[in-house]
């Protein structure tokens, strides 16, 4: 189906539970990801992430929940219009990669000549053109994720699932597979990715879905989550790296402290004069700004509350 002619859907995660022995991996876990977004899917190592991206394709077992994509459950009709980048590698590594990808696509139900033209179209879109008939293992790392990456995408999936798709990549290979994660989303596609790399995740996603322990614990766009919660100042006092002058505040607390500028969190009743009393006390001020919360604020308030 051309993404022109898609509609805005969704794929909905509800109530997912999935347990291994004691362990509990998706403790009632629900979201949803609509198509025409880039969604970050976030949590600390362990959190249950690659077991709910499996329970998308039916690679794990659930003990309770479903999965429906456009308000239905998912059978394998379905499964074949979706695409799917493991973080672990998913390749036969002495097989050419041309000729891997054009079998991929084959099995996703396209025609010889229409795998062939993806396997050249995605290929060259990856900057790996020349590397059609080289062997997987021959490839560096970075290139080995470009052909991850076509794989994924050679049928030309209406949903995109990839685990960590920007795991040890140089800046080149993290802004060519960027730029093709948002050209899909744009085009219609249903996309959501899990990073530790939280910086990328903020520059390259609409929205995000934080889980910890298996369950939901923060969900919304990039602006809503940054502007949640308390104030929140930039400030920087010259020739000071640590931002000492900051611990003896009352009513604010230090997030993060980078290259000299101190980040702090200010009570509802903090006066921010105060604040700016305290800094002058110390230096010369060079930048004192409100700010919004950054992505690894969010990430670091909800995995431990």
């Amino acid at each position: 189906m051309p993404y022109r002619d898609r509609v805005r859907a969704e794929l909905e995660l509800s109530g997912l539970r999935r347990s291994f022995g004691s362990v509990v991996a998706l403790d009632d876990l629900s979201f949803s990801v609509p198509s025409g977004q880039v969604v970050g899917f976030l949590g600390p190592n362990g959190a249950g992430k690659t077991t709910a991206m499996r329970a998308i394709f039916g690679l794990t077992d659930l003990d309770g929940g479903t999965v429906r994509w456009r308000g239905q459950s998912i059978g394998a009709e379905d499964r074949r219009r979706f695409g799917y980048m493991p973080e672990e590698r998913g390749l036969y590594p002495s097989m050419a990669v041309g000729e891997q990808i054009e079998y991929l696509g084959r099995l996703h139900g396209l025609s010889g000549s229409q795998a062939a033209d993806s396997v050249r179209t995605w290929l060259e879109r990856l900057d790996i053109g020349d590397r059609a008939a080289s062997k997987v293992e021959s490839l560096s790392h970075g290139n080995q994720q470009r052909v991850q990456l076509a794989a994924a995408l050679v049928h030309d999936p209406e949903v995109l699932i990839l685990d960590e798709p920007l795991a040890g990549l140089d800046p080149s290979g993290i802004d060519a597979i960027g730029e093709v994660l948002v050209e899909r989303a744009r085009a219609g596609c249903c996309v959501l990715f899990s990073s530790h790399q939280l910086d990328l995740v903020e520059d390259l996603c609409e929205a995000v879905t934080i889980i910890d322990h298996g369950r939901l614990v923060a969900t919304g766009t990039v602006d809503e989550l940054a502007s949640s919660g308390p104030r929140r100042l930039a400030v920087r006092v010259e020739g000071d790296r640590d931002g000492a002058w900051a611990s003896t505040i009352r009513g604010a607390s230090v997030s993060q402290v980078q290259g000299g500028e101190v980040r702090l969190v200010l009570e509802s009743t903090t006066d921010s004069d105060t604040v700016l009393a305290a800094a002058r006390s110390a230096g010369r001020v060079t930048e004192f700004v409100f700010d919004r919360r950054r992505l690894s604020e969010v990430f670091r308030e909800a995995t431990t509350s």
